[in-house]
């Protein structure tokens, strides 16, 4: 892809990654409400700029919309699952201060992306074994090196229960 237009690393997997706003599951909608001219807005038009491509990438699950020149203060809005609305007043403030109050607000913690880390982790634990929707294998034999299924390869008559049932059987 072509590096043209304005700050196009904002547009970088590298740079959509290091986003660090992750919403609760909670968050359905985001609007933003700032004015394009005016010092006011100035954080809320950064914010916009440098910080909503990181929220979307990062929170696919969250529609994201944007109002220019509608409203004389800049402001976000927030729309819950339950129906409950959250305001945040942007004015005066820096993206930075805005991106702060919103990840102590609507953000998950640490504890709890550390939590869901390793549970995805755990899931795709190649030892693990189990129904494919949960685990990467569902069967041992499925692992290069390890005894085939019998229901799909017969095994050498040696490995059978029958066969070392029989041997023991005419050596008494």
């Amino acid at each position: 892809m072509p590096m043209k237009g304005r700050f196009p690393i904002r547009r970088t997997l590298e740079y959509l990654q290091k986003g660090d706003l992750i919403f609760k599951n909670r968050v359905k909608v985001m609007t933003v409400n700032y004015n394009t001219h005016g010092e006011l807005s100035d954080g809320a038009r950064k914010f916009v700029f440098f910080n909503v491509p990181q929220i979307q990438y990062k929170n696919p699950w969250v529609q994201v919309v944007m109002f220019k020149n509608i409203t004389p203060s800049p402001f976000l809005k927030f729309y819950l699952d339950d129906g409950e609305q959250v305001l945040v007043d942007v004015e005066g403030k820096d993206h930075k201060q805005i991106s702060q109050h919103v990840k102590q607000i609507l953000g998950k913690t640490e504890e709890v992306l550390q939590a869901e880390a390793l549970a995805k982790m755990q899931a795709s634990n190649p030892a693990n074994f189990g129904p494919k929707k949960y685990c990467l294998k569902e069967c041992i034999c499925e692992v290069e090196g390890q005894v085939p299924c019998p229901s799909t390869t017969p095994l050498p008559k040696e490995m059978t229960g029958k066969y070392r049932a029989q041997m023991a059987a005419s050596q008494d």
